[in-house]
């Protein structure tokens, strides 16, 4: 059974350093699954973007809801499961706080300095203010939106650090991107849930 933390609405402060730029995003309420999304307690890794949304697909099709996805992209208006946007995704992270961390790193996540190299069950790591679980290390979490399309192209926006990487990649604003063909043992996805009236 999966398990969601209504998340609130909120105002998020995003930044790309590579080009300098900043911009806010009103965020409306939604739903995040509390930790990522695991197979025997473990997250699932090695999931390109491409078969993240279609592992959202086929499990909304299997609870009864609509598919989030279409051909034609995003159908905003499903209560299917989909991924987080990326300002959804940073919002939930910090929990309506500026913080780069929601706590000390040792306590909170899985990375290079603790994780023996090695992805590690869900949830075994100090949750952030609203419940939800490793939003920073053990893995990578894939986010619907395009990085900058008019210089990458189709690349898919990835946050959250994982067990591979170093302290300065473990936190709220860092942002990587890749082909959403990509595919690592560090990288998965958290289910998202819009709030339909």
């Amino acid at each position: 059974m999966l398990d969601f933390v209504d998340i609130p609405s909120g105002l998020i402060f995003l930044r790309d350093d590579r080009v300098g730029r900043r911009w806010h995003v009103d965020v409306p309420a939604f739903r995040l699954a509390r930790y990522p999304f695991a197979r025997d307690g473990i997250p699932l890794t090695g999931v390109s973007w491409h078969d993240a949304v279609a592992l959202c697909n086929e499990l909304s099709v299997a609870d009864g809801l609509p598919p989030a996805y279409t051909a034609d992209g995003w159908d905003r208006s499903s209560p299917g499961y989909r991924l987080p946007t990326e300002a959804e995704w940073q919002h939930a992270c910090t929990a309506g706080t500026p913080a780069y961390r929601y706590g000390p790193l040792d306590e909170i996540a899985w990375y290079a300095g603790n994780s023996g190299g090695a992805v590690h069950p869900a949830g075994d790591r100090t949750p952030n203010a609203w419940g939800l679980h490793d939003m920073l290390g053990n893995v990578w979490e894939w986010c619907w939106d395009l990085y900058d399309p008019s210089t990458y192209g189709e690349y898919r926006i990835f946050r959250g650090g994982g067990f591979a990487d170093p302290d300065r990649s473990i936190g709220s604003t860092v942002r990587r991107r890749s082909h959403p063909t990509f595919a690592i043992e560090d990288l998965g996805f958290r289910l998202a849930q819009s709030i339909t009236v």
